[in-house]
């Protein structure tokens, strides 16, 4: 039990000096102004949901295309279905 009472502090200190440590460096390395930086991530993201938009434009010409071959597809599937039942039904 005497584990217990010496564990919390050391902990706490050792989250202390990760922030303090994480920051400093976080401001000695930052490359560019807040405006600067604000700038980049809008980019980024006007990036992101262009080509969000063209997967979506991509997937909707790509599901146009392949719609009938599907729905070919099942309904000959139906048919065989039906026909090996009727067959099996006869015998």
């Amino acid at each position: 039990m005497s584990r217990d009472h010496s564990g919390g502090g050391s902990v706490m200190l050792a989250f202390m000096v990760g922030a303090i440590t994480g920051a400093a460096v976080a401001l000695l390395f930052a490359p560019a102004t807040g405006e600067d930086a604000r700038d980049y991530l809008s980019q980024k993201a006007r990036e992101g949901r262009d080509r969000a938009r063209d997967v979506a434009d991509q997937s909707r010409d790509f599901y146009q295309r392949n719609r009938e071959s599907v729905t070919t597809a099942i309904d000959r599937g139906r048919e065989a279905f039906q026909q090996a039942r009727e067959r099996g039904e006869q015998a």
